[in-house]
């Protein structure tokens, strides 16, 4: 489908959905019909495009600087549209992924803005559980990716109307079924994956083809980056996420940012 088909095709969705910005009440009749919209666009852009026509308020996008993230974003700067950027510092990158942020930034012109964790939240979980309390068990692992992750997320996505996101069906068994928008009513608003039906080979081929700025981590054996302590290279024939918590057992490891119920994630 050519540039000009895509944004035709974009524009016609846009017209068939733009009036469900009335129905506040019927968010999962909305994001039935932007996500069937989605799956009818070829193009990164053209989805892009597509969702900012459907959706009248703020939609923000959560990045976490890898290689998915990295793709959407250069998307991002491609269409021009106002997409509202923000990151999570947990207090505890590598010094890449930080690089990767600024390196961002110079190359696409786009402010990224960074939300922090409460630093009374922070003190207090340490005092609690120590520096490195969460390898002590799932429950506090989870307490400290709550304070550092979830609720910063939270504070950064109240009172927008859509939320991007890089996941991908192929990253996990647990997200296979990923929609390209849901509703989210956690957070009340439509939840957009725009690369959800991508191949690791589709994605990679997109990053080479427009020289995207990556996490050079990548290329040492860290297909999935996290937070320092949290996340390990890894081995030949792994899963791409068995470096996040290695040393927990858990079948579907989640930070909590995404790991909704799947009865919210498979409507549509």
């Amino acid at each position: 489908m050519s540039q000009s088909q895509v944004r035709a095709r974009a524009g016609g969705i846009a017209g068939a959905t733009k009036d469900l910005s009335a129905f506040k009440d019927e968010g999962e009749g909305r994001a039935a019909a932007l996500n069937e919209a989605l799956a009818a666009i070829g193009s990164l852009e053209g989805r892009l495009h597509a969702i900012a026509d459907a959706i009248p308020g703020r939609v923000t996008f959560s990045t976490s600087l890898g290689l998915e993230d990295q793709a959407v974003l250069h998307a991002i700067a491609a269409t021009g549209r106002p997409f509202d950027v923000f990151t999570l510092d947990t207090g505890r990158h590598f010094p890449e992924t930080l690089e990767t942020l600024d390196a961002s930034e110079l190359r696409y012109g786009l402010k990224i803005r960074v939300v922090f964790p409460e630093a009374s939240d922070v003190e207090m979980l340490v005092a609690r559980d120590g520096i490195m309390g969460f390898r002590q068990s799932i429950e506090a692992r989870k307490a400290c990716c709550d304070v550092r992750k979830v609720r910063p997320l939270n504070k950064a996505l109240a009172g927008a109307d859509g939320w991007l996101t890089g996941l991908r069906r192929d990253q996990s068994a647990g997200r296979a079924l990923v929609p390209f928008a849901v509703w989210d009513a956690e957070h009340s608003l439509v939840k957009l994956n725009p690369i959800a039906d991508w191949s690791l080979e589709t994605l990679e081929a997109y990053i080479a083809e427009n020289g995207v700025p990556v996490n050079p981590l990548h290329t040492r054996g860290f297909p999935s980056i996290g937070c320092q302590p949290c996340t390990r290279a890894i081995r030949p024939g792994e899963d791409i996420r068995a470096g996040r918590w290695w040393w927990e057992n858990e079948d579907g490891k989640e930070c909590g940012l995404h790991n909704r119920p799947k009865s919210k994630e498979t409507q549509a």
